[in-house]
């Protein structure tokens, strides 16, 4: 897949559906997707943003993220049947979906505003 179909395509999803805040930390790994030229240019064309990519050799910078991702995809993803992606919105955005996972989440309640994704 191009970068143009994968972290492309997801900025300008998220710049589409939110405002961009003076001061914002685009954090990465050093994946090949974030480190490409046509990437870097339509970062850095927005003066509000800081790019931060993680140290080589470093898997501890992304620890808390990479750290919920997979507790969210073991709760809702893995062996789960398939569902829509309408239904994965509920499960991850209602407030009473996240309530009730609370007790025995490990990611605890999450409110929408809270996600950057």
């Amino acid at each position: 897949m191009s970068t143009e179909q994968t972290s492309l395509g997801a900025w300008k999803m998220a710049v589409k559906n939110r405002n961009i805040e003076q001061g914002l930390i685009f954090h990465s790994d050093r994946g090949v997707q974030y480190s490409r030229k046509k990437f870097v240019n339509v970062i850095d064309s927005y003066k509000k943003i800081s790019r931060s990519m993680s140290r080589k050799g470093n898997c501890w910078d992304n620890a808390v993220a990479e750290s919920f991702f997979k507790s969210m995809k073991t709760e809702l993803i893995y062996g789960n049947k398939l569902i829509s992606k309408e239904q994965m919105k509920m499960e991850i955005f209602d407030p009473s979906e996240a309530n009730r996972r609370s007790n025995t989440s490990r990611f605890g309640t999450i409110e929408k505003e809270d996600i950057q994704l």
